[in-house]
């Protein structure tokens, strides 16, 4: 049985360098795959899943109004060994999306797996995540460490200074320059005045 697949974690956790290898091992042993990312993280390209260690894979991009169901669905009539799903930066999917990956593993047989943050940098659940919380089979978390050592579970948004950052968008794409993983003791600390810098 086809089941849908989370793995989560904090920012810088190796979440893409992850799903790149599962395409990988999938494309090796000749068996077809899709993968999907936001079109709005074009930090490389619109349609291209880059891993900070270098990694690179095409991918379709989507928007809140794509409708994956219809897409694979269609998909499978011209990729005869399409064997699995694959999406980057699942938190910015909607619950109607998550919806439509429920049922492209239940009723196309086919294994979802997909790739993002719990929470954003106010710590509240993304869409996208809290559905994939609550419908997906298996949850699989991604560990990575906050400066302190302990295990990170919060993504810090900082300025140009370092300076933890407490209002503003819920989406707003950066890398190392714009987000920092950490434990929730050291998170909560910035978040109540210090810096990100000083959290320690």
């Amino acid at each position: 049985m086809a089941k849908l697949y989370f793995y989560y974690s904090a920012m810088n956790a190796g979440k893409t360098t992850t799903l790149l290898q599962s395409d990988y091992n999938y494309r090796e042993r000749g068996m077809e795959t899709l993968v999907f990312t936001p079109a709005i993280d074009d930090r490389h390209a619109e349609g291209i899943v880059a891993s900070r260690i270098g990694l690179t894979s095409n991918a379709t991009p989507f928007e809140n109004d794509f409708h994956f169901y219809n897409y694979i669905k269609d998909k499978t009539k011209t990729l005869k060994n399409l064997t699995c799903v694959l999406v980057d930066e699942a938190q910015f999917m909607t619950k109607d999306q998550v919806a439509q990956l429920c049922q492209v593993s239940d009723d196309l047989h086919l294994p979802v797996l997909c790739y993002g943050l719990r929470t954003n940098f106010q710590g509240e659940p993304f869409e996208g995540s809290l559905y994939l919380l609550a419908w997906a089979e298996e949850l699989i978390e991604i560990k990575t460490i906050c400066h302190c050592g302990s295990k990170a579970t919060m993504n810090l948004r900082v300025d140009e200074s370092g300076h933890a950052v407490y209002e503003g968008a819920e989406v707003e794409i950066g890398g190392n320059d714009r987000y920092v993983a950490m434990c929730r003791k050291h998170y909560l600390e910035a978040m109540s005045g210090k810096s990100a810098t000083q959290a320690a």
